[in-house]
C-alpha cells in the first residue's frame, strides 16, 4: 500500500470512528449543576447563548473548565487578533485530527474571525493567502512536529515575517491552548454540536 493510499485509509477509518463514537466522558446537564460549575456554565451561556458539549464535558472539573475559559479569555486580548487566532486553531485541530475543534473553529472563524470559505479550507492544511499569516501557521506546525523544540532558524523566520517577540509568544500560547483542547476532545470523544466540518486528511500528523 502506498503512503498516500495508507493516509486515505487512515483518514477514512478515523472519520468513521468519529461518526460512530460515543462520548467516553459524558456531557453534564447544565440545569442540574450547582456551585462553581453552575457559575461557569452560566457564564458560557451568557457569552455564547448555549453551553456547548466541550464546556459540558470539561465541566466535570471546575478547575479544568475555569482554566480553559480563563486562558481563552486572556488570549482574546492578544495582539495577533481573532482572525489569525482562528486560523491557528484550525491548523492545529486538523494536524491533531480533532473533529470537534475543527467544526467549532470553522464556525467561529466564519462568524467571528472574518474567514471566508477559502480561508477556512486553507487554514485546515496550515496555509493562508497572505504571507505573514502563512508564516505563523508554519511556525505553529513546527511547534507541533517538534513538540516545542524549535530551532534558532525557526525563530529567525517568524521574526523575518514581521512578528515581534510579543506576537511569537502569543502564537505559541494559542498553539498550546489548542493542543490541550484537541487532546481533551479526542480523549473524551466530545460529540460535535456545531455544523460539522470535515477534517483535511492530508493535514493529520
Amino acid at each position: 500500500m502506498s503512503e498516500k493510499a495508507f493516509g486515505n485509509y487512515f483518514f477514512t477509518a478515523l472519520t468513521l470512528q468519529l461518526k460512530i463514537m460515543k462520548q467516553r466522558i459524558k456531557a453534564l446537564d447544565p440545569s442540574s449543576q450547582e456551585g462553581r460549575v453552575k457559575e461557569l456554565f452560566d457564564s458560557v451561556q451568557a457569552n455564547l447563548g448555549t453551553v456547548p458539549n466541550l464546556a459540558r464535558t470539561l465541566g466535570h472539573s471546575a478547575a479544568a473548565l475555569q482554566g480553559y475559559l480563563s486562558f481563552r479569555a486572556a488570549l482574546a486580548e492578544s495582539s495577533i487578533g481573532a482572525r489569525l487566532a482562528e486560523q491557528i486553531a484550525l491548523t492545529v485541530a486538523n494536524a491533531n485530527g480533532c473533529g470537534y475543534s475543527n467544526s467549532l473553529h470553522s464556525y467561529l472563524g466564519q462568524h467571528f474571525g472574518e474567514l471566508d470559505a477559502t480561508d477556512l479550507k486553507m487554514a485546515r492544511i496550515g496555509k493562508a493567502i497572505d504571507l505573514q499569516s502563512q508564516a505563523a501557521l508554519v511556525f505553529s506546525l513546527v511547534i507541533l512536529k517538534t513538540k516545542g523544540t524549535i530551532g534558532e532558524r525557526d525563530i529567525e523566520l517568524i521574526r523575518n515575517a514581521g512578528f515581534s517577540d510579543t506576537a511569537i509568544v502569543e502564537i505559541i500560547a494559542h498553539t498550546a491552548l489548542n493542543i490541550f483542547i484537541n487532546y481533551f476532545n479526542n480523549a473524551a470523544g466530545t460529540q460535535i454540536d456545531f455544523p460539522v466540518a470535515e477534517l483535511a486528511p492530508e493535514a493529520i500528523l
